[in-house]
């Protein structure tokens, strides 16, 4: 039995002046795919200005907009009602073999990234360490291995921050754990993405109740299918995860990507409320 929820995004950018222009490019609309289904979605800008949209090279639907005319601060906030489902068990795993000579979109998740490369060292110990194991089984005890490792730890990482480094730190965010669980699958060699989006706080969520979602991020496995492991909290992806985008790394898939002319300094304030519906 899934889920219904209801998403309420905001982002507000107040400058210190006058910004004379804005461009942006926002990742903040649920997909529709196999496991979720978007029933409604709304993305407003304010001021207000007209939104084009299309869906990049990934499958992300990235709204674009510009504001040519002077403004002191920006908003754009993103509604949506999406149905979600439990997560499915593993299907039939292709070999090692099978994965070493996989072509297409799925092979350039086996390519690292600057965010996505690891030590040689660490390569090398990955790969010994699941010898013997299904490559399902290597990837969860890829994902539970990172979890253990790396402590929860705000503030300590930023955008930029690369998987070796985490590894190194032993402490981050979700984004960081998911960096790193990408790098490993992929020096194992299973193709991995990176996956943003939303997640619902409590797993037993009362009907209608608004809380204080969350901007989150897990990553997907290939296998001869997709299946998505959260290794922030352990488990596979499930009700409360909401897929908005998917990419090499955090690069690909930013909620808000922009360029103003105007003052040097703006502040950001985000804000996510989460509600389920059914």
């Amino acid at each position: 039995m899934g889920w219904r929820v209801k998403i309420r995004h905001v982002t507000t950018l107040e400058y210190d002046g006058k910004a004379s222009a804005s461009y942006n490019e926002v990742r903040m609309t649920p997909l529709d795919d196999g496991r979720q289904n978007t029933l409604e979605r709304r993305l407003v800008v304010r001021p207000a200005t007209p939104i084009w949209t299309y869906t990049d090279h990934w499958g992300t639907l990235v709204g674009v907009f510009d504001l040519p005319k002077s403004h002191t601060s920006l908003t754009i906030e993103s509604v949506s009602r999406v149905e979600t489902s439990a997560p499915r068990p593993p299907g039939t795993s292709l070999s090692w073999k099978e994965l070493r000579t996989v072509d297409g979109p799925v092979a350039e998740m086996l390519r690292p990234t600057a965010q996505t490369a690891v030590s040689a060292e660490l390569a090398s110990a990955v790969r010994e360490k699941v010898a013997g194991m299904s490559p399902h089984e290597a990837a969860e005890a890829i994902a539970w291995d990172v979890h253990e490792r790396v402590a929860y730890t705000p503030g300590v990482t930023g955008v930029q921050t690369h998987a070796q480094e985490v590894w190194d730190r032993a402490e981050g965010v979700c984004q960081d754990m998911s960096h790193l669980t990408v790098a490993l699958m992929r020096a194992a060699g299973i193709p991995a993405r990176y996956v943003s989006g939303y997640l619902h706080p409590r797993r037993d969520a009362e009907i209608g109740r608004s809380v204080v979602g969350q901007s989150h991020a897990w990553v997907e496995y290939w296998t001869g299918e997709w299946a998505a492991l959260d290794p922030t909290n352990r488990t596979a992806a499930g009700e409360g995860h909401v897929v908005v985008a998917r990419g090499r790394d955090y690069s690909d898939v930013p909620p808000l990507k922009g360029v103003y002319q105007g003052p040097p300094a703006e502040h950001q304030e985000v804000t996510v409320e989460m509600t389920r519906l059914a």
